[in-house]
Order: structure tokens, then C-alpha cells, then sequence
């Protein structure tokens, strides 16, 4: 099999621990992003309370899929992530597929937040300033800055994100303190009991509720560059598994305290991610809920710089074992960034928004098109694609420990993972069956059949092209989802030299 130039060094530096892991994950997901925007998005459009026990439900999913991951991720150290873990657990051909797959869908989740970003952004500095900023401005200074970092330091970036995500907890920990403080009716298990979340909704909130873990599974992304792989993926996704399950169903039902089970989805109808920036408003006060404005637009572009990261690293992982062309695979011998994926990914989401900005100028949505538009279309597409993904990751689970059991128990490598298959399969329907209620269409309309598409027939067209490589390229073939343990055994000169930077 070929290989990139030995002159490109790898992502071998183990400059990773596991807190650094943490915030990378957990940005990811974007907390404040999700309790500003995505709780009110849920009460206003289900109209059920029991947005908060949505997420303990949740994550006990997700809790099930992390334990046959985990175990993969001791045994397979790879920037593919998804894609070597499909490769070696389901087959070569269907790990081609679910490369494409993620690559569709973690583009998709990045570009989109550009969406939300540039409204945020530029609705907040029009309010305070009276100017009339576009919001492809402001999109276009994250852009650059995000291009920037990506081709820099990994080490650098987590650097930047821990201080975000550490002052987004702060702020929504404020809130939830003054929404237990106010309890306008009280201190109720309102949105919290069975009867509020399983009724004749339950398939749509669950649908939105699982758009909020997005990123959560992206340590393994960065296994090539953590101290211990063996032992600090698992741990790290573990605990930000626990705590944004944690934090998000705690906040999720200050949010219902706070404003009031009665008036909670009246207002989320009325108000939109106002709902937390008009509470901290009233009852903390007007500087908080600017901090809270600003806070969210932070919470935005580190997740943002996350997503870009994780690309990047599937682009580089891909072309390494030249499924997608080789020289994708350079990475700078001084930064040691994969800086041919991340210039890609810049290109892609470039491309992208560029192209929402110039049919934004004719569309009568006004300010909100790249609400409505970019970000509602694109984070339900990755939605989709990521679901289906972690299935495929549980089945693998079972395939991959199926001859060699590794020491693993029963549980970790068949009962856990086919839990976890089967909730995941059925997220996945629930969400596809509900796409037009996610995406806000009405009557008819061809997007709920088309977007869903742009999500899955990338990973047709791989699992076509893989068995065009088995024909046409066995030696490439044979490589797949193995690109990293072949530069382990061959102790490869691209691997660099141990670095005295701290993470």
C-alpha cells in the first residue's frame, strides 16, 4: 500500500490528556447553544415538558454506546474514529461508507453553526450599535479566525475552547441558581415525570433532545495525538457522556422552574432563545444577560473550531490510506496540524455559506434566513447522519470482538453494544419519520425527502467505491481503517519526534 510522503509527519505527538479531551468533546456539543436555543426550540415546537427527562434517557443510551466504543477505542487508535471502527468491526467496504457518511455529516454540523453564529453575532453588535451588520460579516471573521487555528497547534485550540466552554458553564450555572431561586410556581417534578415526555410527541422531542449530544463521541477523533489512548478516550467520553447528560436535563428543568410549567411553552413560542437572555434579564440583570448574548456567540465558534478540528482529522485519516487522494495527508512538521484536511474543510464550508449569502439577498425570511435556513437544514442533516453512525459503531462492536474477546465480558462486547444498536435504530426512524417537523416545513415540500438524502447517499456512493477498491486497488483495500497501525508496526519516519510542549 502507498503512503503519503515521508517528509509529512504524522499526529503522533500524545500531547492529549484527558481533560484537554473533555473540552474539546463537551464544545462539541455547545451548552450554552443548546439551553439558549435548543431547549425553547423543543418546548415550542413539541409542546411537552418533558424536555428534561429526554435527556436522562438519553444518555442512558448513550451510556450503553459508550461502553462498546470505549473498548474499541483501547484496541483501535485512528483519526477515522467512526470510519476505522466500521472498517474493522463491519468491514472495509462499510467503513469507506461510513467514512463518506461522517465526513457528510460533520461537515454539515460545521458549516451550519456559521448559520446561528453570523444571526447571533450580528443581531447582538445591530442591538447595541444601531448598525445594520449582515450576518455573513460576522460569519466571515469566524471563518478566518477558525481557518487559522485550524492549521495551528491543536494544543493552542483546546487552549482557546476550555476557556469558552469553563465560562459557559458559568453562565448557565447562574441561570439555573436564579431559575431555582425565582420557581414562579414552585419547586415541581414538572418535566421530569414519565407522563410528561412519553406521549403521542415523544418520537419529535427525542428527535431534537438527540441533536444536543452532537460531538460527544469526537474524543476518539483525536486518538493519535492523547497521551494514553488506551485509557483516555474512554475515560473522556465517559465523563462527557455523564456531564452534559447531567447538565443538560438539570438545566433543562431549571429552565421549566424558572419561567413556570405553564408558561414555558408559551413562551418559547414567543420568545425563542430569548427565553434565557430575558430571564437573566429580569432577575439577574441586564449586564448578565448581555454576558449570557455573549457567552452564547462563544459557545458558537468553539464549536465551530471543534467540529473544523474533527473534519480535518477525517480527511487526514482517509487520505492516508489513500481513499481519498494521498496528499490530503500532509500535515505541518512544525505544528504538527492536518493542514491539507483543515484548508479543505475551509474550502467546503466556505463554498457553503457563501452560497446561503448570495440567496439570502432575494429571500423575504429577512434577518432570520440563516436561522431557517443553514443552520436548521444542516444541524438536522448531521443529526441524522451522526445517529445512524453510532449504530453502525455499536454493530461493529459486536463484529470486531466477535473471534477475539480481548478479555472483555459479555456485556461489553454483545449486550451493551446491541442495546445500543437498537436504541440508535430507533432514534434514527423516529428522527427521519419526524424531518419535516425538525426542519419546519409545511404542507408539501421536497427538503424533508431531499435533505435526509444529502445525509445518506454520501454513504451509498462509499460503500460503491469500496468495493470499487477491492476490485481495482487491493492493496489500498487492504489498508483501510488501518492506516494507523501501519505506522505504528513500520515505526514510519512520518511519525514526529516527541514534542516539550504541554497541552
Amino acid at each position: 500500500m502507498s503512503h503519503p510522503s515521508p517528509t509529512h509527519p504524522s499526529l503522533n505527538r500524545r500531547t492529549l490528556g484527558v481533560p484537554a479531551l473533555v473540552f474539546m468533546t463537551i464544545a462539541a456539543s455547545a451548552p450554552l447553544t443548546v439551553v439558549a436555543g435548543g431547549y425553547p426550540s423543543n418546548f415550542a415546537v413539541t409542546g411537552l415538558l418533558g424536555v428534561p427527562l429526554s435527556f436522562v434517557v438519553l444518555g442512558a443510551c448513550l451510556l450503553l454506546f459508550t461502553v462498546g466504543y470505549a473498548a474499541m477505542s483501547a484496541r483501535i487508535r485512528n483519526a477515522g474514529a467512526f470510519y476505522a471502527y466500521i472498517a474493522q468491526g463491519l468491514g472495509r467496504t462499510a467503513g469507506v461508507g461510513a467514512s463518506f457518511l461522517a465526513l457528510t455529516a460533520y461537515n454539515a454540523v460545521q458549516v451550519a453553526i456559521y448559520g446561528l453564529f453570523g444571526f447571533a453575532s450580528a443581531s447582538f453588535i445591530n442591538e447595541k450599535t444601531g448598525a445594520d451588520v449582515p450576518w455573513w460579516v460576522t460569519a466571515a471573521g469566524a471563518f478566518v479566525v477558525v481557518a487559522w487555528l485550524g492549521v495551528n497547534k491543536v494544543d493552542f485550540s483546546v487552549r482557546v475552547v476550555a476557556v469558552m466552554v469553563a465560562l459557559e458553564f458559568l453562565a448557565v450555572l447562574i441561570f439555573d441558581i436564579a431559575s431555582f431561586s425565582v420557581q414562579p410556581e414552585g419547586i415541581t417534578a414538572a418535566g421530569l415525570l414519565p407522563g410528561d415526555l412519553f406521549t403521542g410527541g415523544v418520537g419529535i422531542v427525542l428527535a431534537f433532545s438527540i441533536a444536543s449530544f452532537m460531538g460527544f463521541e469526537s474524543a476518539a477523533i483525536y486518538s493519535e495525538e492523547a497521551k494514553d489512548p488506551k485509557r483516555s478516550i474512554a475515560r473522556a467520553t465517559y465523563i462527557s457522556v455523564a456531564v452534559i447528560t447531567i447538565f443538560y436535563a438539570i438545566s433543562a428543568w431549571a429552565m421549566v422552574m424558572g419561567v413556570g410549567p405553564s408558561q414555558i411553552v408559551n413562551q418559547s413560542q414567543e420568545l425563542g432563545p430569548g427565553v434565557l437572555f430575558s430571564f437573566l434579564a429580569r432577575n439577574v440583570g441586564v449586564l448578565m444577560a448581555d454576558i449570557a448574548q455573549l457567552l452564547f456567540i462563544t459557545s458558537l465558534f468553539a464549536a465551530l473550531l471543534s467540529f473544523h478540528n474533527a473534519v480535518a482529522r477525517y480527511i487526514f485519516a482517509l487520505a492516508r490510506e489513500n481513499v481519498l487522494p494521498g496528499r490530503l495527508a500532509y500535515v505541518n512538521p512544525r505544528t504538527h496540524a492536518p493542514v491539507a484536511g483543515s484548508v479543505v474543510q475551509s474550502a467546503v464550508a466556505l463554498t457553503v455559506v457563501t452560497a446561503f449569502a448570495i440567496g439570502g439577498l432575494t429571500s423575504d425570511m429577512g434577518q432570520l434566513f440563516p436561522v431557517l435556513t443553514l443552520f436548521t437544514w444542516l444541524s438536522n442533516v448531521a443529526a441524522l447522519g451522526l445517529v445512524l453512525l453510532m449504530a453502525l459503531v455499536s454493530l461493529s462492536v459486536i463484529g470486531y470482538f466477535r473471534q477475539n474477546h480481548h478479555g472483555h465480558t459479555l456485556w461489553t462486547r454483545r449486550i451493551a453494544p446491541g442495546l445500543s444498536a437498537f436504541a440508535l435504530g430507533t432514534i434514527f426512524v423516529l428522527v427521519l419519520l419526524n424531518f419535516d417537523v425538525l426542519i419546519g416545513t409545511a404542507g408539501y415540500s421536497v427538503l424533508p425527502w431531499l435533505l435526509p438524502a444529502i445525509a445518506l447517499v454520501p454513504g451509498v456512493v462509499g460503500i460503491v467505491f469500496g468495493r470499487y477498491l477491492k476490485r481495482s486497488a487491493p492493496e489500498v483495500y487492504k489498508g483501510i481503517g488501518h492506516g494507523a497501525d501501519d505506522e505504528e508496526q513500520t515505526g514510519s519516519t512520518r511519525t514526529a519526534q516527541p514534542s516539550a510542549s504541554k497541552p
